[in-house]
């Protein structure tokens, strides 16, 4: 897996698409779409607990719908997916090891895999390293969330 981009202090592998919720996508050999949470939201996150995905045959309607929970000692929220489908598969382990989710988001720590309902519609709205909003985003997100973080410091 290349780390072709690093925006501020999060990897970005150049192989997967992005949505501007954060969650990856990748497009697996059979045509179905592995899915995880990005660097980005992961570290936000903070230490996840647990990670609770839709069950297997649960459908996601439209992209930008919820499909799993996760929860870390600071916060619990709905993650929501790039594309639209069907629920094909977990990952069982990020069930009693959320951890998992911090320690490798691009790889053990995946969430589930979908069989896409609406690929042609849905993949040209989710970005790729390569595409020069995806970046202009990111550094947005991140300038974002450190002034919040400063604005609450004590002066």
């Amino acid at each position: 897996m290349n780390y072709l981009a690093k925006i501020g202090d999060y990897d970005f592998p150049d192989d997967l698409y992005y949505s501007p919720e954060h969650t990856w996508a990748k497009i697996e050999p059979d045509g179905n779409i592995r899915v995880g949470a990005t660097d980005f939201a992961q570290k936000m996150a903070g230490k996840i607990v647990v990670a609770r995905p839709l069950a297997v045959g649960k459908t996601v309607p439209t992209r930008l719908k919820p499909f799993c929970t996760i929860e870390s000692g600071k916060w619990v929220g709905k993650l929501l997916s790039p594309v639209a489908g069907t629920i094909v598969t977990i990952n069982t382990k990020v069930r009693t090891q959320g951890s998992l989710v911090n320690k490798d988001p691009y790889g053990e720590g995946w969430l589930v895999i979908i069989k896409p309902s609406n690929l042609d519609e849905d993949l040209p709205k989710i970005m790729k390293t390569n595409d020069p909003q995806f970046e202009e985003y990111m550094k947005k997100k991140i300038a974002d969330i450190e002034a919040k973080a400063k604005a609450k410091l004590p002066t």
